[in-house]
Order: C-alpha cells, then structure tokens, then sequence
C-alpha cells in the first residue's frame, strides 16, 4: 500500500493542469477584479507609456563636447601692484576654454620674495618656538615656507617666537578681507556644447541655427531667451541661490548641468537644452571653514644683477565645472511588445488574486473549488472521465 501510494504522487508530477472557467454571481469579487484592471491599465497607459514612454528605444550614451569663451574687463589697486587691467587672458584658468575654468574674483599677492633667511609665518604652528632648540638646523617646516636655520626669533624673552627659515622671503602676508575685482560678475562666459546621439545618429548643439547676426547679443534668461549660450556671472551665482558678492571674496565652486532629454519622435527642433546651477563647494547654505576656492601660484623674473626673484599669488575666485547629460528615445516595436507584454502579465496577477479570495477566502470557497477542479483520466482501451457536478 504504501508503494503504491509513493508511485501515485511521482506519477502525479507527470499530470497536466489547464485551466477551467467558472462565472461566479459574487460582486464583491466582481468589482474587485474590474478595480484591479482598470488600476493596470491606467499603469499601463498613463505610467510606462505616456510618462516613461516605454513604446521607445532609449540612448543615453550621450557625446559631448564643451567650448567656453569668457568676456569682461576689470581694474584693480593695490599697494604691492599698483593699477592693473584684468582681461580674461589674465583671470581665466586654464585659458583654452575647457568644460572646467576657473575665474579669479580676488587675489593677495606677496611681491619681491627672494631666495634667503627670514621669520616663518606665525600661523604655521610647527614653526613656533620658545628657544633655539626648538629650531632644529635643516629640518623642514611642516605646512611651512622653508628649512630651519637653528634660530629662534622672538621680541623678547616672554614671547612665543618662529623659526628662521631659509625660502622665499618675506613669506605670504596676511589676507585682506574684500573682493578686488569688483565688477567680475558682470563678466559674460559663453558655452558652446554640441551633442550627438550614436545610436540613432542624431547630433545638435545649444546655439540656434541662425544667420541673424544680433542673436549672440543675448543673456540667457529660461522665460525669454531660453536658447542663448551666453551668462553673466551674477546671474549663474544668483541661480544658485547665492551672492556672487560673496562668492567673490572667498571663493566657490558652481555646477552648470546642461541637461537633453529629446524625444525624437517629435522631431529635430523639440530636442531642447536645459540647464540647472548649483553650488558645489559647501553641502549646506550655513558658512563653514571647508567653504570657498583658492590656490597659489607664482611669476618669476630677474633683476638687472641675475638675481632671481618672484611674486607670490593667492588667488580667490569661482571654479565653474559644465556637466552634460541626457538621454534619446525614438519608437521602436521591440520596447512597445515588451512594455505589452508585462502589463498583459500584470493582468494575469489580478486573476490569481481574485481567484485566491474567491476561492480559499470567501465563506463558500469549498464549493468554488469542487466546481473549478476536476480530474480527467484516459485508459489504454478509451477514454473515461470523472467529473463534479457543475450544477450551480
């Protein structure tokens, strides 16, 4: 017995199960089910077709290329320098026009250092001492200027002192609060980003096809010159919600993302540009000591005598990094069957959802089962079946 009861649940794995219709009279059931379809449906209509447009072929390898050209002049001066005439040949870094450039708002310049023996600055904190031997010879400032020469040098003999050093004297003054170039945000920078497609060989860039001459004379303003490539420095800082004033005294970081979402069933001239500022350089509108942009550079010369010199840089200013982005889609059969294909799968789940209430959770799911199950067996002399009753 128990043999044959094991051989009857192996054969049972080789049994095939269609399946059988029944019209239950149950509007709950009935209403849930039509709820259920409509839901899919509209998923189907409003969701992947019309929002995600899930009928198309997507490229997002976008290619990009950048080209940026900055304009403006300005004036400053100061004690160490004098007056001087800023072009972008001087305040725009690197000058070739990359997709990354960085534009000087302010500077602090420490002229005239020469090769020789001076006091380390009191801000760096391995260079202070009490005595001499705090001052070991030849050893390196750490975050300093220079070599200790073994001295300590102090105003008297209650002060904390700094090390002689051997560098470039006299070391970098201390920074004055105030920017210097002070009309940098009327500066313009014009962006010039051609895109292309591969996949469906299409390419397009931000500036309008046009021989009207008068047309680069814009400002870019979203409302009502959407499609202009050129921006004034105030306004891209003001986009991203703040002062270029004060940008401009301590430095910062902006993001300019060019986004291009095309849909290129609507043709060549619906695949617009959009773009989007923000700040980079703080995570947060609250100041903290992480906060702004600089670096140092220097310019070497020599006096009538051979001797070397240099004037030392600090410069302050907004570093611009220009990101593209975008993706393509065109109407492909291949997307659309499958886009079909899963809502049709999704109405099968509403099936099997119904069916598990109707049948395991209703009060009279037991007569439910015993009309929707039924065996049917085939002899090797015939055909004989054994049904349950499907009287309602």
């Amino acid at each position: 017995m128990a043999a044959s009861g094991c051989k009857g649940r192996l054969l049972s794995f080789l049994d095939y199960k269609t399946e059988k219709y029944i019209v239950a009279k149950n509007k709950k059931v009935g209403i849930l089910y039509r709820l259920i379809q409509l839901l899919i449906i509209g998923y189907i209509l409003g969701w992947v077709f019309l929002s995600k447009k899930g009928y198309q072929e997507k490229d997002e390898a976008i290619q990009s290329t950048v080209i940026t050209k900055l304009k403006g002049v300005s004036v400053t001066n100061t004690t160490e320098s004098g007056v001087l005439i800023w072009g972008p040949e001087d305040y725009v870094i690197p000058p070739q026009g990359e997709a990354v450039l960085f534009v000087v708002t302010n500077f602090l310049e420490t002229p005239n250092q020469k090769l020789g023996y001076c006091a380390e600055s009191p801000k760096v904190l391995d260079g202070l001492c009490q005595e001499d031997k705090d001052c070991e010879e030849e050893k390196l400032v750490v975050s300093g200027h220079g070599i200790m020469s073994g001295r300590c040098l102090r105003r008297d003999e209650n002060s904390t002192g700094t090390c002689e050093i051997f560098g470039w004297c006299p070391v970098e003054r201390k920074y004055q609060r105030q920017s210097l170039l002070t009309n940098a945000e009327n500066f313009t920078i014009y962006i010039k980003n051609f895109i292309q497609f591969p996949k469906f060989k299409f390419s397009k860039s931000n500036i309008l096809e046009t021989s009207d001459v008068s047309y680069l004379k814009c400002r870019y303003d979203e409302k009502l010159h959407p499609y202009c490539p050129i921006f004034r420095l105030g306004d891209i800082t003001a986009r991203a919600g703040y002062s270029f004033t004060d940008m401009a005294t301590f430095g910062g970081s902006i993001g300019i993302q060019i986004q291009w979402d095309c849909d290129l069933d609507k043709g060549y001239s619906e695949c617009h540009p959009q773009y989007q500022f923000s700040r980079q350089d703080i995570a947060t509108s609250n100041k903290n000591i992480a906060m702004g942009f600089n670096f140092r550079h220097t310019r070497y010369y020599k006096n009538s005598a051979g001797v070397s010199y240099r004037s030392l840089y600090k410069v302050y200013g907004i570093r611009f990094n220009i990101m593209v982005n975008g993706r393509a889609g065109m109407f492909n059969i291949v997307p659309t069957a499958i886009s079909l294909g899963s809502g049709l799968a999704l109405m099968g789940a509403g099936v099997f959802l119904c069916d598990m209430i109707l049948l395991y959770i209703m009060k009279n799911g037991t007569a439910y089962r015993e009309r929707k199950f039924e065996g049917s067996q085939q002899s090797a002399g015939g055909t004989s079946h054994e049904k349950t009753s499907l009287a309602s």
